[in-house]
């Protein structure tokens, strides 16, 4: 079973990840079902002798498969427009955070509260504890309340980055000069793992990303006790 599991997804932590995983499986069905039948025809021809050499054409079939691809791919294209609307689609955010790619480390800032921001390095191999892992932890964790609507504010110093938390569903890339935009809901507490997903130089893999789920009034202590800790 534990083979398996490195198959799937993530356990999803956020309602867009919820949606991603319920469109996976959509798809997956489909195709399940259209190479189980193209494989039993495939099967089917290769060993049936009942074999007309005048059969030149059979206007039916042709219809059919020309009326039931279209069909499949609206019952695919319908849930994605969905999901491709709900994922770029921004709400009033509780909680804006800046992040800025550079090489090779992140920096982040609580554009609602004074005095709070800070760079978030890979922790070394050779100060971690026993229960963190190896080249995903850092040095200082992104902590963000859960169930509250969160705005993610994302660009580069440097070069293009990619800012990504594969259990929330969250994939967007940092453009130097740009600023992009993203909006998710962490659903329950807990440590979510990223790393930059642009191949953004020597050491594009040494650059990853920690988000920590608390409840709103960790969250606001922990804003209170960094305010002094992190000064502009």
């Amino acid at each position: 079973m534990a083979t398996w599991s490195y198959l799937g997804f993530q356990d999803s932590a956020s309602p867009l990840m919820e949606q991603l995983i319920y469109f996976h499986d959509h798809t997956m069905f489909i195709l399940i079902l259209i190479t189980t039948l193209v494989g039993y025809i495939m099967l089917n021809s290769s060993y049936n002798s009942l074999i007309n050499r005048y059969l030149l054409e059979n206007q039916t079939i042709e219809i059919i498969w020309t009326i039931l691809p279209s069909i499949i791919l609206i019952f695919i294209a319908l849930p994605s427009l969905r999901l491709l609307y709900l994922l770029d689609e921004t709400n009033n955010s509780s909680v804006t955070l800046k992040t800025i790619g550079h090489q090779w480390y992140w920096s982040y800032e609580y554009s609602d509260f004074l005095g709070v921001e800070f760079d978030s390095y890979m922790m070394p191999p050779s100060n971690q504890a026993l229960p963190e892992f190896r080249l995903l932890d850092v040095d200082n964790r992104t902590t963000l309340p859960f169930n509250a609507q969160i705005r993610l504010i994302i660009s580069a110093a440097d070069v293009i980055h990619s800012w990504t938390i594969p259990a929330l569903g969250v994939k967007a890339d940092a453009v130097p000069g740009r600023l992009n935009q993203v909006s998710f809901l962490i659903n329950r507490p807990g440590l979510f793992y990223g790393q930059c997903s642009e191949i953004c130089g020597a050491n594009h893999s040494f650059m990853p990303i920690v988000i920590e789920s608390v409840s709103i009034n960790s969250f606001l202590d922990w804003i209170s006790s960094n305010s002094e800790l992190f000064p502009r």
